[in-house]
């Protein structure tokens, strides 16, 4: 992230994220649609999310949630990330079910 550009969230995320931002000492900025649109609007860096969510929905393991634990849901997403840097770094893949 670039040192001036503050974490966006969407609406929904308002309370909760933005009170743990908070005690992280983290500006955090809620997205929301113009008011004065109406029907559809894109909404400001919600591609970046989706983006992610994509990125993620390629590991197998995570497309489903097989965890009971959320650590353990934790721990799967980031490394699912990790290989995803990795490969964007290296430009080699690690093998995943759309391999076969």
């Amino acid at each position: 992230m670039r040192p001036d550009s503050s974490p966006s969230l969407d609406a929904g995320f308002k309370k909760r994220l933005v009170e743990h931002g908070a005690h992280l000492g983290v500006d955090v900025e809620i997205v929301t649609k113009d008011p004065q649109v109406k029907g559809f609007s894109v909404v400001k860096r919600r591609w970046v999310v989706e983006r992610t969510i994509g990125w993620l929905m390629h590991h197998r393991r995570l497309v489903r949630d097989y965890e009971t634990r959320p650590d353990n849901s934790a721990s799967m997403t980031t490394l699912t990330m990790i290989d995803n840097r990795a490969k964007r770094l290296t430009t080699e893949t690690t093998p995943t079910w759309r391999d076969d």
